[in-house]
């Protein structure tokens, strides 16, 4: 690139996600000055020298400060369009995923919606979603693959992973209500020894995971790991289990980091048919344990189906979970090199600011 440019990438770092690292350190690298929200206007001069701020997860707010917080971004937004600053955001969600802020949420995304200059989505769902809104969307929308995470958390470790007796599934991730847990516990409790379900993660509450605990009280076969996982251990987790499970809430979930880094990590996944598992190829597809469903009801029995459908996968050949595991990966390598990524969000900023210089 012939000159610096000064961006805005927020959030700019997050411990919990290799997401955000992946991508401004990949932007660092091409010579993007990158700096944080939060300093927007820390100096006039630093303000000035803005050319670029790209949202993700803004549409977000706290629930114990909604108004507070929506009031800020608001205030940002419009800034932002005062002053000509080119708006990029990343669409990663459906909604948001908390109820009780879920009507501002929406307010502020359809604001996304109309003034961002360019919207990424990482799944070709997402633009089934805009078209919904309004169909002119699609004309600023930019597919970018979501990175993968091959090695990102340290190499897959040289050891044994193919396991003998029940199957081991593995809950890895933030533990949060909209990830359906709870309607996990109980379908792993009703089958029993045939299954061992492990829970790891940050709980969004001390009194939600003491309620997770108890739930699952009198079953022998689920445990819980309630922290922030360090990056260390992630591989040897991986390595552990013969599938990572996520339940999501197909009304509210859209991507998947935590998919992305199992396939990352050479693991399958039992998970509902949302748009990380669409974008895979056929064959890629026919690797993972997908389901739809339109009503809890309906999502507990499939998620019980196709856990009892894993056990019996690795009873007839533990080798081909294994084998499973394999082809994503390899699909990850292909289709979701962080160089491409970092590559199309490159040329996207290059040509909204090329754009901006011919006015």
């Amino acid at each position: 690139m012939p000159e610096k440019r000064n961006i805005i990438f927020s959030p700019d770092s997050n411990p919990e996600n290799k997401y955000i690292e992946t991508l401004v350190g990949g932007l660092r690298e091409r010579g993007y000055q990158v700096s944080a929200l939060d300093d927007l206007f820390s100096s006039w001069a630093h303000f000035r020298s803005i050319d670029l701020v790209h949202l993700n997860w803004f549409e977000n707010l706290h629930k114990d400060r909604m108004y507070k917080s929506l009031f800020r971004k608001f205030f940002v937004l419009i800034v932002l369009k005062l002053f000509g600053k080119k708006i990029v955001w990343t669409m990663h969600n459906r909604e948001s995923h908390e109820k009780d802020t879920g009507k501002w949420s929406n307010w502020l995304t359809n604001l996304l919606c109309r003034w961002s200059d360019a919207i990424v989505i990482h799944s070709h769902l997402s633009l089934q979603i805009l078209a919904i809104k309004n169909k002119k969307l699609a004309e600023k929308v930019i597919y970018v693959p979501h990175p993968n995470f091959v090695d990102a958390y340290g190499s897959s470790l040289e050891q044994e992973r193919i396991h003998e007796g029940p199957l081991r599934l593995l809950f890895l991730g933030a533990v949060k209500p909209y990830k359906n847990i709870e309607m996990l516990l109980s379908v792993c409790a009703r089958i029993g020894k045939d299954v061992e379900l492990k829970i790891c993660g940050n709980p969004s509450a001390k009194d939600y995971a003491n309620e997770l605990k108890k739930r699952a009280a009198n079953s022998l076969n689920i445990t819980f790991d309630f922290r922030f996982i360090p990056d260390m251990e992630i591989p040897d987790l991986m390595a552990e289990a013969d599938l990572l499970v996520f339940p999501y809430d197909l009304a509210s979930s859209l991507n998947s980091g935590s998919v992305y880094l199992a396939f990352s990590y050479q693991r399958s996944v039992i998970c509902p048919s949302i748009g990380s598992i669409m974008d895979l190829s056929e064959e890629a597809k026919s690797k993972v344990l997908t389901y739809s469903y339109k009503n809890d009801a309906i999502h507990k029995q499939q998620l019980e189906t196709n856990i009892r459908q894993a056990i019996q996968l690795k009873k007839e050949s533990p080798l081909y979970l294994e084998e499973m595991g394999l082809f994503l990966y390899a699909e990850m390598l292909e289709k979701h090199d962080p160089y491409i990524s970092i590559q199309l969000l490159d040329e996207l900023y290059q040509k909204l600011l090329k754009s901006d210089k011919k006015k």
